[in-house]
């Protein structure tokens, strides 16, 4: 095979939950440049029409869906309209996630004992229930038509201990998990052609954990955005472009012995230890 052939996602079809978030746009983007039909889904209609609007304006092909990516029966109905009007799903890609302030331990604004049970459930559940529903839903089709890919999105708190973000962290951690265990249990019950992997992004800016690293009057980097800058090597936030390489990678022939790992895009922010 050629190796330009081996990155080559012309015939695929994606699903993309999460999908117009800052990191998962720009996956829908780099998927459909890599020839993929992409599915952009998300709970926003606005924001899907704005995705799918200007990968179709690059010349990629798309379409979105609104669903919410916690809600089985939504991800089960739009599976159905997927494979109704493209008559396959080739790749999963777990993009639902996020965090939120009231669910983050903030010295002098909220202490982790007085964190609310119901402001923690939510984070966790989108960051990790939903990657499970989602794969429960869309990995049938791959089953059903043994093979295809799951991707899920990790994160530097899986990897490394971060502070404040508790459930995020927590949630993100049993990704890792899931996409290992989920990975055996592919190859082993179903099918050796089913690959499962995660990239886990190092410091992304969002809207997700922008209260926390920049300040909301001035702008300027907070100290634990300076901290950031300067425990990454290359000393800048990643900008989603960058995940795209390995996202088309995993997606791809060229990854196809390749199941039931965790890749960093950090710019070396894990391999660092700070002297």
């Amino acid at each position: 095979m050629m190796a330009a052939n081996l990155f080559d996602l012309t015939g695929k079809v994606a699903v993309v939950t999460g999908g117009t978030g800052a990191i998962g746009k720009g996956m829908c983007a780099g998927l459909a440049a890599a020839g993929a039909t992409v599915v952009v889904l998300a709970r926003d209609q606005a924001k899907i029409t704005q995705t799918v609007d200007e990968i179709r304006q690059s010349g990629g092909t798309a379409s979105g869906i609104s669903a919410d990516a916690l809600d089985k029966a939504a991800l089960q109905a739009a599976s159905k309209r997927i494979l109704s009007e493209h008559g396959r799903i080739d790749i999963v890609v777990n993009g639902a996630g996020g965090n939120k302030p009231e669910a983050t331990a903030v010295p002098g604004q909220r202490n982790f004992f007085d964190l609310p049970p119901d402001a923690l459930e939510w984070v966790f559940n989108l960051n990790f229930t939903s990657a499970v529903l989602a794969s429960q839903v869309f990995g049938s089709a791959l089953v059903a038509q043994n093979g295809g890919v799951i991707v899920n999105i990790s994160a530097m708190a899986s990897l490394k201990i971060m502070t404040r973000v508790v459930a995020y962290s927590a949630a993100k951690a049993a990704i890792n998990n899931f996409t290992q265990w989920l990975a055996v249990y592919m190859a082993r019950e179903h099918s050796a052609n089913i690959r499962v992997n995660a990239i886990a992004p190092g410091f992304f800016m969002g809207e997700q954990n922008r209260f926390l690293l920049t300040d909301v009057n001035t702008g300027e980097l907070t100290p634990r955005g300076k901290s950031i800058i300067q425990a990454t090597p290359m000393s800048r936030f990643g900008d989603p472009e960058d995940l795209i390489g390995t996202l088309v990678w995993l997606c791809a022939d060229a990854s196809r012995f390749v199941t039931g790992i965790v890749v960093p895009v950090d710019g070396g922010f894990s391999a660092f230890s700070g002297i």
